[in-house]
């Protein structure tokens, strides 16, 4: 009888330290856009031992896309945006649709001259607009930033002097 209730005990604390470590990792976590590819870890994770591959359209095709929040950058030289573009060395004209990502949606150039749609949360206008760059997440660009010309600000109906916006975006 003894043994019978050790056996329980040990068995529920197991069960809670799995399920502790779980929501651990969850909470400290980052959302892997390439969470398509099965490496035996934990979906929606982000692992540094995944090799780099074909990212699935973000929100699973679902029509939802991912959220995020869209700023307005300078891609001009001399402009806010920095230097040239990471996908080819270049500055590019404001008058572009154009889109630098944050680091881990880039996907290490993955993304580069791709096409993504972008949807406003606020008006639900759409525009496609092609990646050029990176919005680098760890040099002071939020993870969830979808960085935009102006051109994508006037195609949306939006007024770029607010700063932030919420929106969507999936791989075009």
């Amino acid at each position: 009888m003894a043994n019978a209730k050790l056996v329980a005990v040990v068995a529920t604390l197991v069960i809670f330290l799995e399920v502790s470590s779980c929501a651990m990792a969850r909470h400290h976590g980052k959302p892997d856009p390439c969470s398509g590819e099965d490496d035996g870890s934990m979906p929606g994770l982000l692992h540094k031992h995944k090799k780099p591959g074909h990212c699935p359209s973000p929100g699973g095709g679902s029509g939802g896309g991912t959220p995020g929040i869209m700023t307005v950058n300078g891609f001009q030289k001399g402009e806010d945006g920095g230097g040239p573009s990471e996908c080819d060395g270049k500055y590019h004209s404001d008058k572009t649709l154009i889109v630098a990502l944050s680091t881990r949606w880039y996907a290490g150039g993955r993304r580069c001259h791709k096409p993504i749609r972008i949807t406003s949360k606020q008006n639900g206008r759409s525009v496609v607009a092609r990646v050029v760059d990176e919005c680098d997440s760890n040099h002071g660009c939020k993870d969830n930033i979808v960085d935009t010309s102006q051109a994508v600000w006037d195609a949306l109906g939006l007024d770029s002097n607010i700063g932030e916006v919420p929106v969507t975006w999936s791989d075009a």
